[in-house]
């Protein structure tokens, strides 16, 4: 069997191009499908598909481990986060064709399931980019929330400090501390609420907001500080009881290292769209079992990634609950011929062969590039503020 052409498929989905990759063979019938999303860098991580595809037209799709060591190794300029997104939309493709010569789930391939079924959790609103990113008032993260609860969800994530206020301010946490207040106050303690920083905190900053939400009982805490300053993640860590999340603008296992050896985080949420595949993740969660560091699978992109994170979740120990986006755009589920089944916010382990998605060409080309919404803000001053 050999590989006879890589592809790229765009498909705009407002906030975020979704970049699909299609691997073909020489086998009728048997192609395979892969996720590359990478927002505002869209056009950056379809050149790199193209460059990687030179060393893979002619190679056997089935040697997986030994495609990902040639994409990572044969040219001399490694790593960075749009080549790594161009390898893992590739790997995810050549482990739905192995699982679908093998007749077999891709979970299967990876050891088998370890549990019967997997947690999902939600984005506030269901990720729609308004509901998520925009929500501001208290009443309006109690009323989003409930709308998690409807659809069976027991989890949900959300953005309470908004993004264009200086973090250093005891009026902007107290405010962003009453949204959280709001939430649980509306679903009870018997619901796990995350919440997502996207970094926009100082070390001290984090610890005070930190300090604030104690009664508030938090699965976790996201991204509290700049992702490379591992430190400052250790300090946060110290100093606050709720666990500590963060790893998604992280890349190969390498990059984890330093953050699992000083214990920066209790949960740790590579992509498989940006980490290096479903190969890589793999190789980082087992690195994570070994300092007893759970993983849970960032995953805001679309329905491939959600599929390859599905069959991760489920062939690793120490995996915790999976993220999801269900209502970013109306016609999400139109441009896939499968999707993960949900029932009260969770699934069984997929039985279809390889990833278990296939994509409806003709439907996604209805959608095509269109630069992606732009999320770039200023603080009151006109300084730039972390998104």
């Amino acid at each position: 069997m050999k590989i006879t052409k890589i592809s790229s498929l765009v498909v705009n989905a407002r906030m975020r191009n979704w970049i699909f990759v299609k691997v073909e063979t020489d086998q009728p019938g048997l192609y395979g499908w892969g996720e590359a999303t990478l927002e505002w860098k869209t056009k950056g991580v379809v050149g790199a598909i193209e460059d990687l595809s030179v060393l893979l037209i002619g190679q056997d799709p089935r040697r997986i481990e030994h495609l990902w060591q040639i994409m990572h190794r044969q040219y001399f300029w490694r790593g960075g986060i749009t080549n790594y997104s161009a390898i893992s939309g590739i790997d995810q493709a050549l482990w739905d064709i192995k699982g679908k010569d093998l007749n077999q789930p891709v979970c299967n391939l990876l050891g088998g399931p370890v549990r019967d079924t997997l947690r999902f959790y939600d984005h506030l609103g269901g990720g729609l980019l308004e509901n998520m990113y925009k929500t501001i008032e208290p009443s309006e993260f109690a009323e989003r929330i409930q709308m998690s609860v409807e659809n069976g969800f027991t989890a949900v994530k959300a953005m309470p400090i908004p993004v264009s206020e200086y973090i250093e301010s005891a009026s902007t946490l107290k405010r962003a501390a009453r949204c959280v207040e709001a939430m649980r106050n509306a679903v009870g303690d018997d619901f796990d609420i995350m919440l997502d920083l996207h970094a926009r905190c100082t070390p001290a900053a984090a610890i005070q907001f930190g300090r604030m939400l104690v009664d508030y009982n938090l699965y976790w805490y996201e991204e509290p500080c700049w992702p490379e300053h591992i430190d400052g993640l250790v300090e946060v860590a110290r100093h606050l009881p709720m666990p500590i999340a963060t790893g998604e603008r992280l890349t190969g296992r390498w990059e984890f290292r330093e953050l699992f050896e000083k214990r920066g985080c209790a949960i740790v949420q590579p992509d498989v769209s940006h980490c290096g595949g479903i190969s890589e993740a793999r190789r980082i969660a087992a690195m994570a079992e070994a300092y007893q560091i759970s993983v849970a699978c960032h995953n805001p992109q679309g329905p491939v990634s959600t599929a390859s994170s599905t069959h991760v979740g489920f062939a690793t120990p120490n995996y915790l609950i999976q993220e999801m986006v269900r209502a970013d755009v109306p016609w999400r589920n139109d441009i896939v011929t499968e999707f993960i089944p949900l029932e009260a916010g969770q699934c069984s382990a997929p039985t279809l062969p390889g990833l278990g998605i296939d994509i409806n060409e003709k439907e996604a080309a209805k959608y095509p590039f269109q630069p992606e919404v732009t999320m770039a803000y200023n603080h009151r001053d006109g300084s730039v503020a972390d998104w």
